[in-house]
């Protein structure tokens, strides 16, 4: 641990943030002004020594501190929750208060020192917002559809189709705002470009991919299958050796490069044939379906690092 770098633990809630500073806890709202205030006391930090902010990913909540932390140059890591609490398990510390959450922020950061957080840019965050938004009607849309199978009332039914009909504008309307973020930057239509002509990958693919695994492109093999939660992991012990299973992740981007692979084990010569080889060995459909979706991350990812790379 460096003694330059003081960590700086902050509990995020919807209302406010509980922080953990040197040897003080204190809480400010969760707004412009409540992170200004942050801010200034860390400017009058008593020390020589550089802060790092840490936090936990919350859904959304954690957005503006960490939009004010880059603009003020402060360095930030978003972690994830689970390693946290994991973390708080490992040193016995069972009670769980906004106040001790946010020490153990801090504690966590000393120990573990995670990597910064960089900074998405303006267009990559809008699109990733788009993305979510689309991605949240779209699973409504689906459960309408059900109700509407389900249902032999025909005033439901006609209810469950205006909805249906509504829902399927505003997808629209998402669908075409999407494409014009991604347009309105060069690097982000050049890299979906690239993703798109994968056989397989459709435009909406390729767009949700940008948003959801900003990364493409920076990772290698092993880290691209990691972090859309697509590597199998071991689990052995002595002499059991257990089945290996795919773990954690990022569901969001998961799931839209699994729905790729429908299209891709038919259409995607490479990825049919590899398909079909699991399947002949007598792997299950899904297994096969999550194989081919690691595959395909990785084409992806080697895709956009070699530009003159062939594609299937």
């Amino acid at each position: 641990m460096s003694p330059d770098i003081v960590h700086l633990g902050v509990d995020v809630s919807k209302d406010s943030l509980d922080v953990h500073f040197l040897t003080e806890s204190f809480s400010v709202a969760n707004t412009a002004a409540g992170i200004r205030q942050l801010l200034k006391r860390i400017a009058k930090n008593p020390s020589a020594a550089k802060v790092h902010v840490i936090c936990e990913a919350t859904g959304g909540y954690e957005r503006l501190l960490a939009d004010a932390m880059h603009r003020a140059k402060v360095t930030l890591s978003v972690v994830n929750p689970r390693l946290v609490r994991d973390f708080a398990r490992a040193k016995n510390r069972l009670a769980k208060t906004d106040r001790i959450d946010s020490a153990m922020l801090a504690q966590y950061g000393a120990v573990m020192r995670p990597q910064p957080t960089a900074q998405p840019d303006a267009a990559t965050q809008r699109l990733a917002l788009l993305v979510a938004q689309r991605d949240s009607l779209v699973e409504e849309r689906a459960r309408h559809k059900t109700r509407l199978l389900q249902t032999t009332e025909r005033c439901l039914q006609a209810v469950a189709r205006r909805v249906i009909t509504c829902l399927s504008s505003e997808i629209d309307k998402i669908e075409q705002l999407m494409r014009k973020t991604a347009a309105a930057s060069a690097a982000l239509t050049e890299k979906s470009a690239r993703l798109d002509k994968v056989v397989g990958v459709g435009w909406r693919s390729a767009l949700s991919l940008c948003a959801q695994m900003p990364e493409l492109g920076s990772l290698n093999r092993a880290q691209a299958a990691a972090l859309a939660g697509l590597a199998p992991f071991n689990r052995d012990s002595g002499r059991w050796r257990g089945q290996r299973h795919i773990s954690g992740g990022r569901a969001p981007a998961r799931r839209t490069l699994y729905l790729a692979c429908l299209s891709a084990v038919r259409k995607n010569t490479l990825l049919k044939a590899f398909y079909q080889r699991l399947r002949a060995a007598g792997k299950p459909g899904k297994v096969a379906l999550a194989a081919c979706s690691r595959k395909l991350v990785v084409l992806l990812n080697s895709s956009i690092k070699n530009p003159k790379m062939s594609l299937a």
